[in-house]
């Protein structure tokens, strides 16, 4: 019976490839970050600056994380991560997700349950979630999260494509 749900869970053709980034949707990887540790890029003076002290708009700042993370650059990361609105939930996907790379998977859970608090659409929370999940050995918490992604809207997203790969290998994604 627990293949036949995992197989059921599983059954939907794969949608996205692996070029596909951390996104809520079908966005393409972000390029490797341009600058070096401890500084992010400031596309208005077209160089590099320190992370800690950018006066960035959030938008940028955004753009930045995504680079960081997608590039395993996880304390460079957190860095621009403290400099974003603590509530919103893209900053606690993403502080989620960070968390969870560098080990702290119980840290990693509560971001991720402050996302969904803010957002229960975020399907990119619920991926990274359930990929924990997966690191846990928890695969029915992890097919409730794919189920969700499914209801959210998020078939055919990078985020469902990644969990339901996750689930069916037990490999998560570092990005």
């Amino acid at each position: 019976m627990k293949k036949l749900i995992l197989a059921s869970a599983l059954a939907l053709p794969f949608a996205a490839t692996a070029a596909l980034a951390a996104g809520g949707g079908n966005e393409t990887a972000p390029p490797k970050p341009k600058c070096e540790e401890g500084k992010i890029y400031d596309k208005k003076t077209k160089t590099c600056v320190n992370a800690q002290d950018s006066n960035l708009d959030i938008d940028s700042l955004y753009e930045n994380l995504r680079e960081l993370a997608h590039a395993g650059r996880y304390d460079d990361a957190q860095t621009v991560l403290a400099q974003m609105p603590q509530d919103d939930d893209r900053t606690l996907t993403y502080l989620g997700f960070t968390s969870r790379k560098m080990g702290q998977m119980d840290l990693a859970m509560t971001y991720y349950e402050r996302a969904l608090a803010v957002n229960p659409a975020n399907v990119l929370a619920r991926s990274y979630m359930g990929q924990g999940f997966v690191e846990q050995g928890k695969i029915q918490l992890a097919l409730a999260q794919l189920h969700e992604i499914r209801a959210q809207g998020g078939s055919g997203t990078w985020a469902e494509t990644s969990l339901r790969n996750a689930i069916a290998t037990g490999r998560t994604y570092s990005y």
